[in-house]
């Protein structure tokens, strides 16, 4: 047996008493906490272990969020389309194809778009087409973040340098958190908590089931460490790539052998400053191990990529020096919750129907041509655990499914959902559990979410989805309705196990 200190016992002093407590400031969190507060909840805490709230997104320099938009509709709206219509007024703080622009087969302006990562369409088997995907600089959206707290500084109190660490467990109830800060370890006690700390730091101590880890062969089982590279031409070495496309190929091997991992070059929204995203292959962001090679071994190689890509992309990179390196790991999967409803490959290759639904968005999964998914209530709600939500990268989702569902736009989504359920659940006395999902529903209409099957949502979203079938028209999904015996679309089966074992999912793998 491994040597154990016995921690004596002590008093924790209670900070601070709340309604809801949101643990974690990053995309789920933020927009946990403005969504509450936008339905009516006053007295509400947000706890964030930095100095400023965006998570990966602000800290982690993941700067460009894709797939908002499915064809000529935008799925993916409330919360999330409102960063961008912010930032708008920031000269060159967002770059991507505008509203009015989605679904453009004008090979002229798709041409234009090519150089500028997802936002033009993937598939082969759908003509080429613009797709609402935002590149914006992190440095101010974690101003916009700041002041979009600020705007209900009667219902929310910010606590940064935070670090929520344990639940306060009542029977089988959350019923506030310890965090520790400078100040030492003290608690708040709340009526509800949302833990939406990316990792499950909170869900994984209630005794709830949960995973770890996702499918090895994914996105998700990688971890990276973002940093940009200024004083570049990002047109001009889209330019050289199409000009020299075995040189390209040859300099992505290349810089995968130097560094060690993959790596590559992606634009921003300054054409002067590209970010180098990377992959570190078997890596756990909640082991302190991996997180602490993950952060060194990226940092030594810096220098030596910068480097090659000044040797080989010279036209491009002539100039080129390290402009900034993201003050935070870039996490994508470690813990994910068993909820009471586990998202799977079924859900995309059927497009199944929940109604419970609280987010129908368009995501990356090649199974359905990145068409909307409905994503269910149940998949942020912990099982055996009353007063507890988990929104956000860490939801309830099976090994494969977690990869198209971790993303910005789902953790978004999933935070306004349950910052709204929270509002619902406490101004009429329920329990988590038995929030009245209808009331949840009308308010994210109301906050700008569309929904399915609702008469207050324009109808093209349905009718959209329904005339190109949910997407279900390409290979993947053809395999997998083969391996289910063929049903029709619209018999919604659990078909989930069926799917993982069969070749659907081997060949998303090698996709």
């Amino acid at each position: 047996m491994a040597e154990v200190y016995q921690e004596p016992a002590r008093e924790v002093p209670v900070y601070a008493e709340c309604d809801l407590l949101v643990v974690g400031g990053g995309a789920a969190g933020h927009s946990a906490a403005i969504a509450a507060a936008r339905a009516g909840l006053k007295n509400i805490i947000l706890l964030e272990r930095y100095g400023y709230c965006g998570g990966d997104v602000t800290g982690g320099y993941v700067i460009m969020v894709p797939k908002l938009s499915w064809y000529n509709m935008q799925y993916v709206r409330g919360l999330q389309e409102e960063w961008f219509s912010r930032l708008k007024k920031v000269p060159g703080a967002v770059l991507g194809p505008e509203g009015d622009q989605v679904g453009c087969e004008d090979p002229a302006l798709i041409d234009s778009w090519l150089s500028t990562h997802d936002t033009v369409s993937r598939s082969t088997e759908s003509p080429q087409r613009l797709v609402r995907s935002v590149y914006f600089e992190p440095n101010q959206l974690k101003i916009e973040m700041d002041q979009m707290l600020a705007e209900h500084a009667d219902a929310i109190k910010v606590i940064y340098h935070t670090l929520g660490v344990r639940p306060i467990m009542e029977d089988h109830a959350v019923r506030g958190v310890v965090f520790e800060s400078k100040e030492g370890r003290k608690a708040i006690k709340a009526k509800a908590v949302i833990d939406a700390t990316g990792d499950g730091d909170l869900y994984s101590q209630t005794g709830t089931p949960f995973f770890n880890l996702a499918d090895e062969e994914t996105r998700s089982s990688t971890t990276a460490l973002v940093w940009r590279i200024g004083g570049i031409n990002w047109d001009v070495y889209d330019q050289w790539k199409r000009a020299h496309p075995d040189a390209f190929q040859a300099l992505r091997g290349g810089l995968q052998r130097i560094a060690g991992f993959r790596c590559v070059p992606l634009p921003t929204n300054d054409n002067t400053i590209c970010w180098i995203n990377n992959w570190h292959r078997d890596r756990d962001c909640t082991c302190i191990e991996d997180q602490t090679s993950t952060e060194v071994s990226t940092r030594t190689t810096m220098r030596a990529v910068l480097e090659y890509l000044r040797e080989c992309v010279p036209v491009a990179f002539r100039n080129a020096y390290l402009y900034d390196i993201a003050p935070q790991l870039g996490c994508r999967c470690s813990r994910r919750l068993n909820g009471e409803y586990l998202m799977n490959a079924g859900d995309f290759a059927f497009a199944r129907r929940f109604e419970d639904v609280i987010a129908w968005h368009s995501t990356i999964c090649q199974i359905n041509d990145c068409g909307p998914v409905e994503i269910p209530y149940r998949a942020i709600l912990p099982r055996g655990v009353e007063g507890l939500l988990a929104p956000g990268r860490h939801m309830s989702a099976d090994a494969v499914a977690i990869d198209w569902l971790n993303l910005i736009p789902q953790c978004v989504g999933t935070g306004q959902a349950a910052g709204v359920a929270a509002a619902v659940a406490l101004e009429q006395g329920t329990g988590l559990h038995d929030v009245d999902i209808k009331r949840v529903q009308d308010i994210l209409v109301e906050q700008d979410v569309p929904l399915p099957r609702r008469d207050d949502v324009d109808s093209a979203y349905t009718e959209l989805a329904e005339e190109k079938r949910y997407g279900l028209f390409t290979t993947l999904a053809r395999k997998a309705a083969e391996e289910a015996g063929n049903p029709p679309i619209g018999e919604f089966v659990a078909m989930g196990a069926t799917i993982e074992a069969g070749e659907t999912l081997k060949s998303y793998r090698q996709w």
